[in-house]
């Protein structure tokens, strides 16, 4: 109780309000706000895939029952792993010599696992220091890499993603002294919640920071199959040129690839170094994915048909919000990803009100982002899931807009 305690303490430190966690604060936000009676409630804060998953992947879990009665391998089996590089080299188009199923790749228990505890790999304890590490992270951003500098005891540098950026941190603008103490650097691409997609040339100068600087690059790529128009370019596949992964590793997960949360499964890949430490570390405490659930997982990677379905379904809702928003809310159609991010003010007054009048739950952007008041680059906006079907989807953007309201007159209701 003591160290969690303590971790509590310096999350709550460090990072104000935030160290709660979004959705805590979005439960005590509306914890006093009576949602519409008169309206079905639709919960949009949470980014749960609530679409059709393969049906192969029950009868895959059926087919290797008899694997629940043996601990499963640390690092995946290697048919999982196989998968996982054949896919990788498929969507990536990298080249056969450079990543490798026995070196290169760990499966994890859902993406989030992995981009927690890879600081505790990477980042060098206080006491092997001069001065305190630092972890650099985009804001906003994922609650758990936040959570991962503060438990390492870094210093947490938060770089602004706003549209004066593209929606990307400028972590290249960063003093000299700052990128000389970095141990490691957050990337979320396409990234949640404003879906900006980052470029080969901004993923080249990132690499070419991190292995200046000796900081490792942990890119977050789980919405990478969540996009319009062009397929995202990966870490991995602007790395292939040097032959090299050194400081680099992505972090991929089916929950929103294949729709499948539940399953808990997902990777990291990348820099040999790093996950031949990463798998040490794990060993310890981290928990290894069972079997069955590695066999469907392997499925999954290696077919690519239920996901096009997926993405195409994710467009129609996006055509949908097109047509409704319009220009309203400073609505742009993102490039990857399935959340809407709102400029409605003042996020947590739209959060209370949608709650009390449509009935609908969405999360304030204050709530993924650092920073008080009006400085905080989430302070007026809100994040909307577009994770239920296309009717319910219909249904929640429409309620945004007759219970909003149009705060930009050249808005037109298409």
């Amino acid at each position: 109780m003591g160290v969690s305690r303590s971790l509590a303490e310096r999350l709550a430190t460090r990072l104000g309000p935030l160290g709660d966690g979004p959705f805590t604060r979005l439960d005590r936000l509306l914890s006093t706000v009576t949602p519409n009676p008169k309206r079905k409630r639709i919960d949009l804060a949470l980014g749960e895939p609530r679409g059709t998953f393969p049906a192969f992947v029950a009868r895959v879990v059926e087919e290797r029952m008899a694997e629940w009665g043996r601990y499963p391998a640390l690092r995946g089996s290697v048919e999982f792993r196989e998968a996982v590089v054949a896919y990788l080299r498929r969507r990536y188009r990298l080249p056969a010599g450079l990543l490798h199923a026995e070196r290169n790749v760990v499966g994890l228990s859902g993406s989030r696992e992995g981009l927690f505890l890879i600081a505790q790999v990477v980042v060098p304890p206080l006491h092997a220091v001069t001065t305190p590490p630092v972890v650099l992270l985009p804001n906003p951003y994922y609650v758990a890499y936040a959570g991962a500098a503060v438990g390492t005891n870094a210093e947490p540098v938060f770089v602004s993603a706003t549209p004066n950026t593209g929606n990307l941190p400028d972590y290249a603008s960063l003093p000299a002294d700052v990128l000389a103490r970095t141990a490691l650097c957050y990337l979320c691409t396409p990234s949640n919640p404003q879906g900006s997609v980052a470029g080969a040339a901004y993923l080249e100068q990132l690499l070419r920071l991190a292995r200046a600087h000796g900081f490792v690059l942990a890119v977050d790529e789980c919405y990478g199959e969540i996009y319009s128009g062009q397929a995202p370019v990966g870490a991995l596949e602007v790395a292939a040129p040097t032959g090299s992964l050194d400081n680099l590793v992505v972090f991929h997960s089916l929950s929103k690839r294949s729709s499948v949360p539940g399953l808990r499964s997902g990777f990291v890949a990348g820099d040999e170094k790093i996950i031949s430490a990463f798998v040490r570390f794990r060993a310890y405490a981290a928990p290894t994915v069972p079997g069955p659930i590695l066999a469907a997982s392997a499925a999954l990677w290696a077919d690519d048909e239920h996901v096009a379905e997926t993405r195409a379904a994710y467009n129609d809702k996006f055509d949908v919000a097109e047509r409704v928003l319009g220009n309203r809310f400073g609505f742009r159609r993102p490039p990857g990803t399935f959340f809407l991010w709102l400029d409605v003010g003042n996020g947590e007054d739209a959060a209370r009100r949608l709650w009390a009048e449509a009935a609908l739950r969405v999360m304030p952007g204050a709530y993924l982002s650092h920073g008080e008041g009006a400085a905080n680059p989430g302070h007026a906006h809100v994040r909307v899931a577009l994770v239920d079907d296309l009717a319910t989807t219909t249904d929640a953007v429409e309620r945004i807009v007759a219970t909003l309201g149009a705060p930009d007159a050249r808005a037109i209701l298409h």
